[in-house]
């Protein structure tokens, strides 16, 4: 098919966080997989969790696993919610350090577990405990002391399931988000790059650190897998799409506003950007509320932003020496989107209320790799196989088919509040059926989708060119790690009209 990609120029110069994860048992190298439901994404909700749990007898140590202390906490102080999310930033920092000495040292870590856990884990554990008592000192300042959290200090170290010589076998192929459906789909993993070795590079990927072939997989290999719920009497059927562009004039950076205020690189991977344009680690409430915005529709300052796609293929781009680029393991040419939409939707069982202004909502888990799929929300796909929707696999597309990425967004709210301690609890999924639970309402869901013009990989190369979503070092590039990040900044009125649009049951722009 006729792929283009576009060259960025214009990437910002920042600095700081990031997250990873390792585990060395008592008898021995573990590999560890949680899947469980993401709630209200493409998949159904219910399926229950299933821990995995195998000794890594004959893999290769790939990254490092360490307990997330952000999403374990319950309550912060509105008056320390900063200085807790500083620290939790350098909590990533001192991951991100650790992989990267862990990556330099790969094989002598892997002849002696001794000198991984002394110079690598040991070292880590004690750098973390000395910020997790100050984020337990700072919360005890204002709220009642959080307790356990220092027990989340020590970490592991893993192999990459579907890493080099692994053959891509990914225990249920694909993991179709736990779909009862498709998990019999034998080796969905393998079956597009099954037995190839990962011979792109040892399965490493241009960077060193993914993806590899065990992660992608044929779409045409994939059973339909969506299930929409059915609308009730009651239901709000409208829509309103927002039209904010693709990028097209390139802002980037690798902050994270809403997880690490005021943290340069708090995202250790670079972020694409449409809608409001002031957005940066260190913008105010009142600095988005005065920044320009892309959308067409001007009372739509909102801040739509996710990690970009990049193509590894020998490019460097811009940001190759920087922060969030090549400084963070993530490398090759960022690819334009041919095409992004924005759209509200309603809620199949009631009416949906207004979203409160400069609310905040994270879709996916950026360390899902790591942490389990339990906040996971990836979704994958092919243009013409949309009904195919993959969590943990990157789709190879036919030709004339193009890659799609798909966030659905939580669609109930606390009616409190606009953030929460772990940037989560305050929204939440509608369960299958579409109701919210006890003490949420519904509100317009954000879906968005993003389209890219990218070539297929051949694993039957060589050196196959694959692309791949940033993401923080010792995440190793998976596709289960994507997800997308909103701060609403519609006008009262707008947002009114919004309402009234899906409620009304109209199809508005």
């Amino acid at each position: 098919m006729g792929r283009t990609s576009r060259k960025r120029s214009k990437l910002a110069n920042r600095a700081i966080a990031a997250s990873a994860a390792l585990i060395l048992g008592g008898g021995g190298l573990l590999a560890v997989n949680s899947y469980a439901s993401a709630g209200q994404g493409w998949w159904p909700s219910g399926h229950g969790k299933q821990n995995k749990i195998r000794a890594a007898a004959g893999q290769q140590v790939s990254t490092i696993d360490c307990p997330d202390v952000g999403d374990s906490l319950e309550v912060v102080p509105d008056d320390q919610r900063f200085a807790v999310d500083r620290q939790l930033a350098t909590l990533d920092n001192q991951i991100t350090a650790a992989y990267q000495r862990f990556a330099q040292n790969r094989q002598r870590v892997v002849a002696d577990r001794r000198y991984g856990e002394n110079q690598i884990l040991a070292p880590l554990r004690n750098e973390r405990l000395v910020i997790i008592q100050r984020i337990v000192a700072l919360i005890d300042r204002s709220a009642e002391r959080p307790k356990g959290l220092e027990k989340m200090a020590p970490c592991t170290l893993r192999a990459d399931d579907n890493g080099g010589g692994q053959n891509g076998n990914n225990q249920n192929g694909g993991g179709q988000n736990g779909n009862d459906q498709n998990d019999n789909n034998q080796n969905d993993g393998g079956q597009n790059g099954n037995d190839q070795n990962d011979n792109n590079q040892n399965g490493a990927g241009q960077a060193g650190n993914g993806p590899v072939a065990g992660d992608f997989v044929q779409i045409e290999n994939v059973q339909p897998n969506v299930r929409e719920p059915r609308n009730r009497r009651g239901a709000s059927r409208g829509t309103f799409t927002t039209e904010c562009g693709v990028n097209a004039n390139g802002k980037f950076n690798p902050d994270n506003i809403i997880v690490a205020p005021g943290v340069a690189n708090g995202a250790h991977h670079m972020h694409d950007y449409v809608g409001n344009q002031a957005n940066d680690a260190f913008a105010s409430d009142d600095d988005l509320a005065a920044g320009d915005t892309t959308c067409r529709n001007q009372g739509d300052r909102s801040s739509y932003y996710w990690p970009v796609l990049r193509l590894q293929n020998g490019q460097q781009e811009a940001d190759a020496n920087e922060d969030g680029g090549g400084n963070d393991q993530n490398v090759g040419e960022i690819q334009t989107p041919s095409e992004v939409t924005l759209t509200f939707v309603g809620n199949p069982r009631s009416k949906v209320t207004a979203m409160p202004r400069l609310l905040r909502i994270i879709t996916g888990d950026a360390k899902a790799f790591v942490n389990g799929d339990a906040n996971a929300n990836a979704s994958w796909s092919c243009t013409g196989f949309e009904n195919r929707q993959l969590k943990d696999k990157y789709p190879i597309c036919p030709e004339g088919s193009s890659v799609v990425r798909t966030f659905k967004f939580q669609s109930c709210w606390d009616g409190q509040n606009i953030d929460s301690a772990n940037h989560r609890t305050h929204v939440a999924f509608a369960d299958g059926s579409g109701r919210c639970p006890n003490g949420f309402r519904a509100i317009p869901q954000l879906v968005q989708r993003i389209v890219y013009d990218v070539p297929a990989p051949d694993f039957n190369s060589g050196n196959p060119v694959v692309f791949a979503v940033d993401s923080f070092p010792e995440q190793l590039h998976k596709p289960i790690t994507d997800h997308g990040d909103f701060v609403n900044v519609f006008d009262e009125r707008l947002m009114r009209t919004v309402v009234k649009c899906i409620n009304g049951g109209r199809s508005c722009r």
